[in-house]
């Protein structure tokens, strides 16, 4: 009978890794005040805050569509207008379509730079240079949109067949054109997907972005916690759920169709 093979003892490595993520977890538990009895105990402030939240208010439930509406503008044109761009820089930040190191690291480094920057940050910038409204909360997702879905597109660049674009670059075809013929015919289905779940993504961004006063129903969801009408907030976190779920289920299906 054929014993089974021993198995190798842990390196020492191994017990000095496990060591360190467990120090850093112990500090980052220090570091947040974390404390799971300071939750219990404010039971009763959870208790009040549910009291004043139930039952919602339909009254205001007209206000919570046309606002939801004004959201899922906001990411639809949020993430429409940061194609172009992040088409451009991600041809540039792919190394199979881009052969020049200087245009492929400073294209990386475009994308990482916007990419760095929350879309909150790029709202509350927007706010003040164009005022409060859904135009700021636009603007923010196409800066950082551009950043993610352009890093998204060009590692999908990266992974195409090198087949048909050596066979290209052979025949003597530009880095243009064996994007445009090679790279871009080949990536297409698994870009126009990776838009889809950007679009579901900002369309939940835009809520967040509403908050820091680029319009929609985050506004109004603040205003309604600034006031105390916690009835009024249950109403628009319901609207926002439908108009999550739906959003998500369309995109699914469509990334399904594509698939």
């Amino acid at each position: 009978m054929i014993s089974p093979p021993a198995r190798k003892a842990p390196s020492p490595l191994a017990f000095i890794v496990i060591a360190v993520l467990i120090g850093i977890h112990v500090l980052a538990w220090q570091g947040t005040g974390f404390s799971p009895g300071a939750l219990v105990e404010g039971w009763r402030g959870m208790a009040d805050f549910l009291d004043q939240s139930f039952p919602p208010d339909p009254g205001v439930l007209g206000e919570s569509l046309e606002a939801a509406v004004i959201t899922l503008y906001i990411g639809l044109l949020g993430t429409t207008f940061s194609i172009p761009f992040a088409l451009i820089l991600g041809v540039l930040a792919a190394r199979v379509t881009t052969p020049n190191a200087w245009t492929y690291q400073i294209s990386r480094s475009i994308l990482s730079v916007l990419r760095s920057i929350p879309d909150v940050v790029f709202a509350l910038i927007f706010v003040t240079a164009v005022g409060l409204g859904p135009f700021a909360g636009v603007l923010a997702l196409v800066f950082h949109n551009t950043g993610v879905m352009g890093k998204l597109w060009a590692e999908a660049m990266e992974e195409t067949d090198p087949g048909p674009r050596e066979a290209l670059r052979v025949a003597g075809a530009s880095g243009a054109q064996i994007a445009a013929n090679a790279v871009l015919p080949a990536v297409l289905p698994q870009m126009v997907g990776l838009l889809l779940y950007r679009l579901d993504v900002n369309v939940r961004s835009s809520l967040v972005l509403g908050l820091v006063g680029a319009g929609g129903i985050g506004f109004l969801i603040n205003q309604s916690i600034k006031l105390f009408r916690f009835d009024q907030m249950v109403t628009h976190i319901i609207v926002v759920v439908l108009v999550v779920v739906i959003v998500d289920q369309l995109s699914a299906y469509v990334r399904r169709r594509l698939a």
